[in-house]
């Protein structure tokens, strides 16, 4: 699945064109790589995603083939405490 299309099915950013947009701005990391939109995750992979006043880190543990409902959509992810 691609990154954008991830972020917005897991809901950790609200719409893909905001996912897309955070993207292109390098703030988003894959593996501690800048990560284009279209990059193609696998579970195990840790997103690092940079907000205004925090980095938050998840590890992927599950890669979804449609959209989830919003009470499955934080099983995609879990986040990395540091």
């Amino acid at each position: 699945m691609r990154l954008d299309k991830f972020l917005k099915v897991s809901r950790l950013i609200k719409r893909r064109t905001v996912a897309n947009e955070v993207c292109d701005c390098a703030r988003v990391f894959v593996n501690n790589n800048p990560a284009k939109p279209a990059k193609q995750l696998k579970v195990g992979d840790i997103i690092s995603i940079e907000f205004k006043n925090a980095i938050k880190k998840y590890k992927i543990l599950s890669i979804p083939q449609n959209n989830v409902p919003i009470n499955l959509a934080s099983e995609l992810y879990e986040e990395i405490k540091e």
